[in-house]
């Protein structure tokens, strides 16, 4: 067991209808003129956006609006954010959205509050020393971000997608209303899904120690999200489903999985930041579709964890080895993928890349070759160009 330092300040108010709470919870912040950031006209059609501004008008609190984040949100729309948010003298950002847009305004939070390029601190030329205050009201289980210290822009200068961590930009109070994604196509649910489950798959499948209480708190949750996901499929509008997936989003990712452990591997996340920054998909689909190749590229290094994988979460009969217990196992977790509609494969994915395609990826994902990634097993340049090969299917 290793030390470690957990650290969760987000506020999370979580049921039916706590959206109408919103301007309390900006008011108890002492903020006086919001931006509101969102993403797509569904917020809009839904009347979300027209019920947020109701409970900031009953608080007496000002607003600003921002729309048009877009999935693997972009640089440019962060300084459009930045310039609006200094134009208005706002004090706060407001993300109405899933995690794209609440990744999106923490970027607005650094740039508003630091001097010079925002890109920079994702570039990790710079750290930033504030943030503007955030709050959340999701409407998409998946990133996790409304209590995580991270956020991930693409930047389209050279389709580059990279991520920066800090705790300065944690939400100040994260509103989960399981409702209100009930309206979401199945392809968002399911790749949401994949995306909670990889946020703890990282931090189980690691190198070092782990603690019991952290294994069985991470085998649980991805009990729950594999059930729940599936009986999605059938009920998109089951309320305790819904709730089960979206805690378990917010329980993903904001260090509980990883007390006591290495802080896991990512490598999988690294692999596919690259592949939605070059191809603009799906996250929690890349992640699906480039899984199974990483595992098997590097379960050797760790047959015992994989085989816990194996039996305690996907409920794979122990075999002759830990070595066939954990591959059973990887295949286990791919023909649940597919059981819930999302690709394993980049053909599946619809993604086809060249070889030379393939070379960069690996070649971004590699820092043009300063770096490796993951601890499991640490991946090179070369490893990376291999397990995309391998992922083409």
């Amino acid at each position: 067991m290793l030390n470690f330092d957990y650290y969760t300040p987000t506020r999370v108010v979580f049921g039916r209808n706590t959206e109408a709470e919103t301007g309390k919870l900006i008011r108890e912040q002492k903020c006086q003129k919001v931006l509101v950031h969102y993403g797509s006209g569904s917020v809009v059609r839904s009347g979300l956006l027209e019920r947020i501004y109701a409970s900031l008008k009953a608080e007496g609190i000002q607003y600003v609006s921002l729309g048009g984040v877009v999935p693997n949100p972009r640089l440019s729309k962060v300084r459009e954010g930045i310039a609006l948010g200094q134009k208005e003298g706002v004090d706060f950002i407001l993300a109405v959205g899933g995690g794209s847009v609440i990744d999106s305004a923490k970027a607005i939070g650094y740039g508003m509050t630091n001097e010079g390029d925002v890109w920079d601190f994702y570039a990790k030329k710079r750290t930033a020393k504030a943030c503007l205050p955030v709050g959340a009201v999701l409407t998409i289980a998946a990133a996790g971000s409304e209590m995580s210290n991270s956020s991930v822009i693409t930047n389209e200068d050279g389709l580059i997608k990279r991520g920066y961590s800090s705790n300065y930009s944690r939400c100040r109070f994260a509103v989960l209303n399981p409702e209100l994604t009930y309206t979401l196509p199945d392809y968002q649910t399911q790749s949401g899904c994949v995306d909670i489950m990889m946020h703890t798959l990282e931090r189980y499948l690691n190198h070092g120690t782990n603690m019991e209480i952290t294994d069985g708190i991470s085998e649980a949750l991805l009990r729950t999200v594999i059930k729940n996901a599936q009986l999605l499929k059938k009920e998109p509008e089951n309320y305790e489903a819904r709730a089960e997936v979206m805690w378990a989003g917010s329980l993903s990712h904001n260090g509980l999985t990883g007390c006591g452990t290495d802080g896991g591997d990512f490598a999988s996340h690294q692999l596919e930041h690259e592949l939605s920054g070059m191809f603009d998909v799906t996250h929690g689909a890349g992640l699906s579709a480039v899984w199974g190749s990483w595992a098997r590229y590097v379960y050797k290094e760790r047959p015992d964890r994989f085989a816990n994988l194996a039996v305690r979460v996907l409920r794979v009969s122990k075999k002759d080895s830990e070595e066939a217990t954990a591959l059973a196992g990887i295949e286990a977790m791919e023909d649940f993928f597919r059981s819930i509609g999302m690709p394993v494969t980049l053909r599946e994915l619809k993604v086809e890349p060249t070889k030379e395609q393939i070379l960069k990826l690996a070649e971004k994902c590699s820092f043009g070759n300063t770096r490796t990634i993951g601890v499991v097993k640490k991946l090179g340049r070369e490893d990376m160009a291999a397990i995309y090969w391998m992922a083409k299917g």
